[in-house]
């Protein structure tokens, strides 16, 4: 059988960010990867440099699947954002890999961190794109989007960065109820902060 380099690139990347999301950058082990990909650390070498720069690769690419698979309406902010908490519930991995690129302050490359933030420009272009946010300035709708945006991610992230305190906190007996309700205060949560900053109605 004939070798597979995008197949193994693809087993080296889910591989990766397993590893990565159980054990961080510092604690990750490339032997471990490349078992579990069924590859050789060569490989791993090869397509990726190291294994910092495989790290920035898996979280990047998480982020833009994340970004691929919700857009947030500017006319429907709570629904796109009780979506978005749906995803990340699906994909705790993610989550993960934020808390240990905070905690390991990793180091990201240049045109990466431009890649990020432009991903992060362009939604917050989406934002103000809705038909109440039209009114105001483009400056003051900007920072408005902005602000938003970040602190949106900030109270979907929270649950399932600790979901035990969220479980204690709001005295329910399941982390399901936890989060059920949860996701009901985000969605509330959202509309009332994008009605406040002038991004949408509130109705």
């Amino acid at each position: 059988m004939a070798y597979d380099a995008e197949d193994t690139r693809r087993r080296i990347f889910a591989a990766a960010a397993a590893e990565f999301a159980e054990h961080g950058l510092a604690g990750a082990r490339v032997e471990r990867i490349a078992t579990a990909a069924r590859a050789n650390k060569q490989a791993i070498y090869l397509y990726y440099g190291s294994k910092e720069k495989l790290f920035a690769a898996v979280l990047r690419a998480k982020l833009e699947e994340a970004g691929a698979a919700i857009r947030v309406d500017p006319d429907a902010v709570a629904e796109s954002v009780g979506q978005l908490f749906d995803w990340y519930q699906e994909h705790p991995e993610l989550i993960r890999l934020l808390l240990w690129d905070a905690l390991e302050a990793v180091e990201e490359d240049a045109e990466s961190e431009r890649e990020r933030r432009d991903a992060f420009r362009r939604k917050v272009e989406r934002l103000t794109g809705g038909d109440a946010a039209r009114q105001l300035p483009e400056e003051t709708r900007v920072r408005a989007a902005q602000d938003l945006l970040f602190t949106v991610m900030g109270l979907i992230a929270w649950n399932f960065a600790v979901p035990r305190m969220c479980r204690l906190v709001l005295d329910e007996e399941t982390e399901r109820a936890a989060l059920d309700r949860r996701r009901r205060t985000v969605m509330e949560a959202a509309r009332t902060l994008a009605a406040a900053g002038g991004l949408a109605g509130r109705g």
